[in-house]
C-alpha cells in the first residue's frame, strides 16, 4: 500500500484529501504544516512514498519544505498543490525536484492521476537503483569498476594473481586508477591482513629516494642523526606499491635488483643485510621497454618486475564503463559534499558520453566532483559540466560534420598523399566514436576486422596486440 503525506494548513482541503485518498487504498497522513511535517520525517514514522504539500502555508511555504524535504528524504516524490500558480513557481518548484504542481481547484480524480504517475517514477527508480547495485557488485573489484571486456580481462588476471608472491607491472595512463588495481591485488591476497605502502617514485627528489627506501644508519649522511626505517621494511609481510617505477633512478634500481632477487637489503650507510618479505607491485605510465632502450631503466629490473603484466586501459578504449563509472563516483562525490543529487541527466551524460577524457578516470572524478559542488537542483546538469568539456564535445561534432574542400591547382595533387591522410582521419575518428573498440570502429566504416587491423597498421596506429 502507498503511503502519501498530506501537508496543507487549510483543515477542509487536509480532511477531504485523507477522505478521498483513502477510499482509494492509500494509507494517508496529515500534517497542518510545514514545520510539524519535517518533525514527523525527523521521528520514527515511515518514510512516505508522495507527499502533497501547499504552496502557502504559514511559517515556511511549500518551495522552503520542498527543498527541506528533498533534503532528508531524496527519493520521496512531492507534488505542490496551489491556487497562485504562476510559471515562475512552477519553474522554481521543478528545479528543486518537485515532481509536479496541480492547480486548485482541481477534481480529486486529476490529483490521482498525477499521484499514481509519481509512484511510478518512484517504483522505476527503485528497480533502476537496484539494478544498479547489482551491476556494481557484479562489475567491480575492490574499487576499480568496469563491465567492458577489457576490465574483465583485468579482474580476472587479479584475480589469479593475487593469491600467488609474483611480482606485478601494472602499465596504464595517468588517472587510469593504477593504485586501485595494486590495492586490488594486495587486499585480496594472504598479504592483506599486513601493509600497503605506498611510494611514487616520481615525487621524491632523487637524492632522497634512497634514503625514503631503504632508511639509513645514524651518520650515514649530515643530518642523519639517528636510524631510520625505509619504507621497504615498513611493508615486511605486506605490499611495497612502487608508483611511477620508471622515473627510479639507475643507481636504486640496482638496489631494487637485489631486493628481488635475494630479499635483502642494505640500509645507506649500513654494512649488514636485512631481510624482508614483501611483495613488489610496481606501475608506469611509460612505456618500458622504450625505456630499456633507452638505457634508461635496467634490463634485469624490467624483467623482474614483468612477471605479471596488468595492463589498465585508458577511459576512451572502455566508454561502456561509463555509466557504471559515473553512477559508482556520484554516490561517492554527493556524500562527500553533502548533497542529494541523484543522477546526471541525459543531455550531460551525453556530452560526457562524447568527450575524449585525457585525465581519464581521475578527470571524470573532477569532473564530476565540480558539477555536483556547483549543482542546485537534484539532477547534474550541462550547465555545472566545465564549459571546456562542453566546447570540446561541440567542436568534435561540428568537424565530424563539415565537408572536406579540396582544392587541384596547376601544379596537380598527390591523390596517394591526399586519399592516405583521408583515411588515417577517418580511421581516428572511427576509433574515437567507437570509444577505442576496434571492431566496432569497423563496422561503422563498413569493413572487415581484418582490414581494420591492415589500415591501424599501416598508418601506426596499430596497438600490441594488432600486429
Amino acid at each position: 500500500m502507498a503511503s502519501i503525506l498530506i501537508v496543507d494548513d487549510e483543515r477542509s482541503m487536509r480532511e477531504f484529501l485523507e477522505i478521498f485518498l483513502r477510499r482509494r487504498s492509500y494509507e494517508v497522513r496529515v500534517a497542518e504544516n510545514a514545520v510539524k511535517a519535517l518533525e514527523g520525517l525527523n521521528g520514527t514514522e515511515v518514510e512516505p512514498d508522495v507527499i502533497v504539500a501547499d504552496l502557502r502555508m504559514p511559517e515556511m511555504d511549500g518551495i522552503a519544505f520542498l527543498k527541506e524535504a528533498k533534503t532528508r528524504i531524496p527519493d520521496t516524490e512531492v507534488i505542490i498543490i496551489t491556487a497562485f500558480a504562476t510559471t515562475d513557481t512552477a519553474i522554481e518548484a521543478m528545479r528543486l525536484g518537485a515532481y509536479d504542481y496541480v492547480t486548485k481547484p482541481f477534481k480529486g480524480d486529476e490529483l490521482v492521476i498525477v499521484i499514481e504517475k509519481a509512484l511510478e517514477k518512484r517504483t522505476l527508480r527503485r528497480e533502476n537503483l537496484a539494478l544498479r547495485r547489482e551491476l556494481t557488485k557484479k562489475f567491480s573489484f575492490g574499487n576499480l569498476v568496469g563491465k567492458s571486456a577489457p576490465m574483465q580481462e583485468v579482474f580476472d588476471l587479479i584475480r589469479k594473481a593475487a593469491p600467488t608472491k609474483t611480482s606485478i607491472l601494472i602499465e596504464g595512463e595517468s588517472g587510469t586508477g593504477k593504485e586501485l588495481a595494486a590495492r586490488a591485488v594486495h587486499f585480496n591476497s594472504p598479504r592483506a591482513g599486513g601493509p600497503f605502502v605506498v611510494i611514487n617514485c616520481g615525487a621524491i627528489p632523487e637524492n632522497l629516494i634512497e634514503s625514503e627506501l631503504f632508511g639509513y644508519m645514524k651518520g650515514a649522511f649530515t643530518g642523519a642523526f639517528a636510524n631510520k626505517v625505509g619504507l621497504v621494511e615498513t611493508a615486511n609481510n605486506g605490499s611495497l606499491f612502487l608508483d611511477e617505477i620508471g622515473e627510479l633512478p639507475l643507481p636504486v634500481q640496482v638496489k631494487l635488483l637485489r631486493l628481488l632477487q635475494e630479499k635483502t637489503f642494505k640500509r645507506v650507510g649500513g654494512v649488514d643485510d636485512i631481510t624482508v618479505d614483501a611483495r613488489i607491485i610496481a606501475a608506469t605510465n611509460r612505456d618500458l621497454k622504450a625505456e630499456v632502450a633507452a638505457g634508461r631503466f635496467r634490463e634485469d629490473l624490467f624483467y623482474r618486475l614483468n612477471v605479471i603484466m596488468v595492463r589498465l586501459p585508458p577511459l576512451r578504449e572502455r566508454l561502456d564503463d561509463l555509466p557504471l563509472l559515473v553512477d559508482s563516483i556520484l554516490k561517492r562525490v554527493v556524500v562527500d559534499c553533502g548533497k542529494t543529487i541523484g543522477d546526471v541527466a541525459a543531455d550531460a551524460m551525453e556530452i560526457l558520453a562524447g568527450y575524449a577524457f585525457p585525465g581519464n578516470v581521475r578527470e571524470l572524478e573532477n569532473i564530476l566532483e565540480r558539477g555536483v559542488t556547483l549543482e542546485s537542483g537534484p539532477h547534474l546538469t550541462v550547465k555545472s559540466l566545465p564549459q571546456s568539456v562542453v566546447d570540446e564535445v561541440a567542436r568534435g561534432r561540428a568537424k565530424g560534420a563539415e565537408p572536406r574542400a579540396v582544392e587541384i591547382t596547376t601544379d596537380g595533387v598527390d591523390l596517394e598523399g591526399l586519399l592516405g591522410t583521408y583515411e588515417r582521419e577517418l580511421l581516428v575518428a572511427a576509433l574515437k566514436t567507437a570509444g577505442g573498440v576496434r571492431k566496432e570502429a569497423a563496422r561503422l566504416l563498413g569493413i572487415t576486422f581484418r582490414s581494420m587491423r591492415y589500415r591501424l597498421a599501416k598508418h601506426g596506429l596499430a596497438v600490441e596486440d594488432d600486429v
